[in-house]
C-alpha cells in the first residue's frame, strides 16, 4: 500500500505539469514499480531464480518494444536479440506510449506469471489513478490497446523460447554416486531447473559459449585441492565474523528458505538474485536521474542479462553436479556442521549468484559507470539494513564472496561464476553495441 501511495504522489506531480493528457509522462520510478509488483507476486508463487529472470525480461522487452518504436534514440531488439521479431506498430492513434509501455510490461507479467492475475488491481488502480488525474478515457483506451498489440507479440515470442516442453522431459534424478549433488535438508527440495539449459537464449549463440573451467574434482584424500576447499568452509563456518554474518543474509535471495518453528517448516519471503539487482537497478536509474526511455532500455538489458547468465550456469551445473558444501562437511568432517544460510536445492558448482552478479553489474556499469556511488535499500523491507556501494563491480565481488560466507558454495564455484558472468554481461553490451556501431566492451578483470 505504501509503494502504491508513493506512485500517486508521482504521478500526481508528473501529470500536473503534463500540458496534454496524451503526452503524459512517466519516470524510471514507475518501470521499477511494475517490477516490483511482479517481484511481489514470485515471492507468492516461490518462483524459482532461473524462471523469475525469464518472467522479468519478457515483460521488459514488451515495455522496450514500445518505447523502440516511438522513441528514436531506441532501437528494435530485432536483429540482435536471437529469433527476434520484426513487430510492426500496431495501427493505434491518440495513445500515450510511456503509459502503453507500461502496460504492456503488466499485460506479459500477468499472463506469463502462474499468479499474474493478481496484476488485474493493480493494473486497474493505476488506471483508476491515471483517470483521476485528467487522463481521458480515450487516451487510457487507445494506450491500452497498443500494449495489448505489444504484448501479444512478445508473449509468441517467449512461447517459442522451448521453456514450456520442459515439462514433457524425463524428471531428474540424483545419481547418488559420491561427490554429486544430492537434496538438503530442511526441504529436501527436488532440483530446480535442471533442464534450463534447453532454452532459447536471447544473445548466447549455445549455452556453452561461455563454459567455465572444470570444478576442483571431488576426493576424500586430505592431500587433495577439494578436501581443501572442505576445510576453508568448514572453518570460515566456525568462526563466522559478524560482518560476514551481515553480508550473508543481506545477500541469501533463497526463496526456498524454509524455518522450523517447532512444529512445522514455515516458508521465509526471500526475492530471487535477478530481483535484487533489477531492484539495484532502479535506485540507479532514479539516482542517476535517466529519461524514462534510458530507464527502460537499461532494466531490460540487465534482465536480459540475468537470464542468459542463468542459462550458463544452469548449464554447468547439471554437467558437472558437484556435492554441496552442507553434505560433503557432514560426511567427511564434522556431522554437527551448519552453514548459516539454507543450501539452495541445485548443484554447487557454479555460483549462480557469483554469475549473474557480475553480469548484470557490467551492463549498470557500461550505462551509469565505474565507481557509481549508491545504497542498497532494497532489502529494507525484509527486515535487513541497507548496504553502501562504491560500485556495481564492487556489489558483484560481495554477492558472489556471500556464497562463501554462508556456507553454500566452494571458493572455485564463486571464482569461476564471476569469470563466466563478467563474458556474459560483455557479450550482451556488446550485442546491442554492433547495432548501433559503438566500440566493444572490453571484459572487466
Amino acid at each position: 500500500m505504501k509503494q502504491f501511495l508513493n506512485f500517486l504522489v508521482t504521478l500526481l506531480v508528473v501529470v500536473s505539469c503534463t500540458p496534454k493528457k496524451s503526452e503524459v509522462q512517466f519516470s524510471s520510478q514507475q518501470i521499477s514499480q511494475v517490477l516490483a509488483q511482479m517481484t511481489d507476486i514470485m515471492v507468492h508463487d516461490v518462483t524459482n531464480p532461473p524462471l523469475a529472470s525469464r518472467f522479468f525480461s519478457y515483460a521488459c522487452l514488451a515495455g522496450y518494444e514500445v518505447v523502440a518504436q516511438n522513441n528514436s534514440t531506441s532501437k528494435s531488439m530485432h536483429g540482435i536479440l536471437n529469433k527476434y521479431p520484426q513487430i510492426e506498430k500496431p495501427a493505434v492513434s491518440g495513445y500515450a506510449y510511456q503509459l502503453s509501455t507500461l502496460l504492456a510490461m503488466m499485460e506479459t507479467a500477468k499472463k506469463m506469471q502462474p499468479s499474474g492475475p493478481l496484476l488485474e488491481k493493480y493494473e486497474q488502480q493505476f488506471l483508476d489513478s491515471c483517470r483521476r488525474e485528467g487522463i481521458s478515457d480515450e487516451v487510457i483506451t487507445a494506450s491500452l490497446t497498443y500494449a495489448q498489440a505489444i504484448s501479444k507479440n512478445i508473449l509468441a515470442y517467449a512461447k517459442a523460447d522451448k521453456y514450456n516442453r520442459i515439462s514433457n522431459y524425463p524428471r531428474y534424478t540424483p545419481t547418488n554416486q559420491e561427490g554429486t549433488w544430492y537434496p538438503t535438508p530442511p526441504g529436501y527440495f527436488a532440483p530446480v531447473e535442471p533442464y534450463f539449459n534447453t532454452v532459447r537464449a536471447f544473445t548466447l549463440d549455445t549455452c556453452i559459449q561461455f563454459k567455465p573451467a572444470p570444478p576442483v574434482a571431488f576426493s576424500k584424500e586430505k592431500s587433495s585441492g577439494f578436501y581443501q576447499l572442505m576445510q576453508e568452509s568448514y572453518q570460515e563456518g566456525v568462526r563466522l565474523p559478524k560482518e560476514h554474518q551481515a553480508i550473508a543474509a543481506f545477500w541469501d535471495c533463497n526463496p526456498f528458505a524454509l524455518q522450523d518453528n517447532g512444529h512445522m517448516l514455515v516458508g521465509m519471503k526471500k526475492i530471487s538474485p535477478g530481483a535484487h539487482w533489477l531492484g539495484i537497478t532502479g535506485i540507479a536509474c532514479q539516482q542517476a536521474k535517466v529519461s524514462f526511455a534510458e530507464a527502460m532500455q537499461i532494466n531490460t538489458l540487465v534482465s536480459i542479462s540475468l537470464m542468459d547468465g542463468f542459462i550458463a550456469c544452469w548449464d554447468e551445473k547439471f554437467r558437472s553436479n558437484r556435492i554441496r558444501p552442507e553434505t560433503a562437511i557432514r560426511k567427511y568432517l564434522d556431522p554437527r556442521w551448519k552453514p548459516l544460510l539454507q543450501t539452495p536445492p541445485f548443484p554447487e558448482y557454479l555460483s549462480g549468484h557469483s554469475t549473474i552478479s557480475s553480469a548484470a553489474a557490467v551492463v549498470l556499469t557500461h550505462y551509469l559507470g565505474d565507481n557509481f556511488k549508491y545504497t542498497d535499500t532494497v532489502e529494507v523491507r525484509f527486515g535487513l539494513p541497507a548496504r553502501q556501494f562504491k560500485s556495481f563491480q564492487q556489489a558483484a565481488e560481495e554477492a558472489g564472496i556471500s556464497r562463501f560466507y554462508g556456507g553454500i558454495h566452494f571458493r572455485d564455484a564463486i571464482d569461476n561464476g564471476r569469470k563466466q558472468g563478467l563474458q556474459v554481461g560483455a557479450w550482451v553490451v556488446n550485442k546491442v553495441k554492433s547495432k548501433t556501431n559503438g566500440p566493444a566492451l572490453a571484459e572487466v578483470q
